[in-house]
């Protein structure tokens, strides 16, 4: 894959119009008067309501980088900003439906199970109330009246995992879902698995990380021929170190996803490489759009979906993105 500069990345995300007044939270305080933070002007448009719904599980730093640049724009654009999470399909429809009885401004939500938020969503778009999806769902996004969406193309991901793989000789990944049916991460062990036809998918419950350890020990133990195991997760990843430790196991760990530890360790050559999808960028760009199109009628994207990754962390640039990540702008 082409290498990427993460300093001049960073430096062009950041190059949007300038943070504003103190950031909103998911309790919907109203931006502060005076006191600006990072020496810039809030916007002079009307405050803007935007519900953040994620399926994130509790615990996964992931979430927190995408809820730090949607506080970010939040902040820029005078908008107040709730964040809402939950795990289980039918919960998180339940929390759009108590945005839509909010008659909030916009929506922006994750599908990683598309299914059961199609029916809430049209309640949404036939409201008025534009949506907006990132991290899950690049491909359902415009038939649940999205008008963009921000994320990887996951097959495309798992795809260049597993090329990536292959050329280093790898025969023999085990692939760890962590959740059973979530469009994206079964998207990304099918991409690794077209191109290495061996890979193994496991199930594990993300939700517990105990079990996840002792479910991939198991494996290990018993699959002597795995010769790298795959986290879709820095979280899961960091578990699944202790498990090649705990199974005795020769495997090497490889990953999707990031947080400062996880490039921590691909630093000091525990991790082989990560594929990145750039989640500050995902929850950025998820309330600016959200503005731009109260604003002006923007739809960004033309329809199509705006790629935030794949690109490979690796040995070669772990250390530069660390920097970045340590800042919690990564």
């Amino acid at each position: 894959m082409t290498k990427f500069s993460w300093r001049r990345a960073a430096v062009v995300a950041l190059a949007v119009p300038t943070l504003a007044l103190a950031a909103c939270s998911s309790g919907g305080k109203e931006p502060a008067a005076g006191g600006a933070q990072g020496g810039g002007q809030a916007v002079s448009t009307p405050t803007m309501n935007i519900a953040l719904i994620t399926h994130a599980a509790a615990g996964d730093t992931f979430w927190d980088i995408v809820r730090k640049g949607a506080e970010e724009a939040a902040a820029k654009d005078n908008v107040q900003l709730q964040y809402l999470s939950d795990p289980e399909a039918g919960r998180q429809a339940q929390l759009v439906q108590q945005a839509i009885d909010q008659k909030v401004d916009g929506i922006a939500v994750t599908l990683a199970t598309p299914e059961a938020l199609k029916d809430v969503l049209k309640k949404a778009t036939d409201a008025g109330i534009p949506v907006v999806s990132l991290n899950a769902g690049e491909g359902e996004f415009a038939k649940l009246g999205a008008f963009t969406h921000f994320g990887s193309n996951e097959k495309l991901a798992g795809e260049a995992v597993g090329t990536r793989l292959a050329e280093e000789g790898y025969k023999h990944p085990v692939c760890v879902i962590q959740q059973q049916g979530h469009v994206g991460l079964e998207a990304r062990c099918a991409g690794v698995k077209a191109k290495v036809p061996a890979t193994e998918i496991l199930y594990v419950d993300g939700k517990d990380m105990t079990g996840v350890q002792s479910t991939a020990t198991a494996k290990l133990q018993a699959t002597k021929s795995a010769d790298v195991i795959i986290g879709l997760g820095a979280p899961i990843t960091l578990t699944l170190m202790k498990s090649v430790s705990d199974a005795g196991s020769s495997a090497k760990v490889a990953s999707f996803d990031l947080n400062a530890e996880l490039a921590q360790q691909i630093v000091d050559g525990k991790v082989i490489f990560t594929v990145d999808q750039q989640p500050w960028l995902q929850g950025y760009m998820s309330v600016e759009s959200l503005w731009q199109n109260k604003r002006g009628g923007f739809k960004v994207g033309g329809g199509l979906p705006v790629l935030t990754g794949p690109t490979i962390v690796d040995k070669d640039n772990a250390a530069e993105v660390l920097e970045f990540a340590q800042q919690g702008v990564r």
